[in-house]
């Protein structure tokens, strides 16, 4: 079996960049937003139920969620959170299982933004590597490529740990505040270890 190395971080931090620099070298990822967004597709498993709890105001033209609208509900509202996790959170997690099954390198990814704070999900890791970058950054880089402004920002990061506290629970981690060829030697540097930590834990 291989390694279960955890990722997370605050929103804004640059998860999705260090899975990629990871899969450059052929380390395999599951990414639970990828996930949930899979599942909450018009095709998907969640979509009926979904649909179901926000009615059809939460429906685009093109039939796809209007996850604006359902962002706006669910932190108006953490009993509107609570029942959307449990129709989206059991899916994820049992297709999360289905791709771990099928991984064949030494260790993979988990991503997932919520990793510490949901209770037993950290325990499911072998390790757990946080991506880090400070708050003011992560504001920026979401009012960048979200267009939202930053007390909705804010409010995202509301939902998950401090920086302070992410950082003491983390066993590795990646400093995502510099340039590109700084994440990249970074990366470098951990798929060695973790290749050297799957090695000893065959023998």
């Amino acid at each position: 079996m291989p390694l279960i190395i955890g990722v997370t971080g605050g929103i804004g931090c640059g998860k999705s960049t260090a899975a990629k620099a990871f899969a450059a070298l052929g380390i395999e990822t599951v990414d639970a937003d990828d996930l949930a967004r899979a599942v909450s597709a018009p095709d998907g498993s969640a979509y009926p139920k979904i649909v179901a709890l926000f009615g059809d105001t939460a429906i685009q033209a093109d039939g796809t969620l209007d996850r604006a609208f359902i962002r706006r509900q669910v932190f108006a509202d953490p009993k509107i959170r609570t029942r959307l996790e449990a129709i989206v959170h059991p899916r994820v997690g049992e297709e999360t299982v289905r791709r771990v099954a099928q991984w064949r390198g030494p260790y993979g990814l988990w991503i997932v933004p919520l990793l510490l704070e949901k209770p037993g999900l950290r325990e499911r890791a072998d390790r757990v590597l946080v991506v880090d970058c400070p708050e003011a950054q992560q504001i920026a880089r979401i009012a960048a490529s979200r267009g939202l402004n930053e007390d909705e920002v804010r409010a995202i990061m509301a939902t998950q740990c401090s920086r302070d506290q992410r950082l003491a629970l983390a066993d590795d981690i990646l400093d995502n505040s510099g340039s590109p060829e700084h994440l990249t030697a970074q990366v470098a540097r951990l798929d060695r270890f973790y290749r050297t930590l799957a090695d000893t834990r065959m023998v």
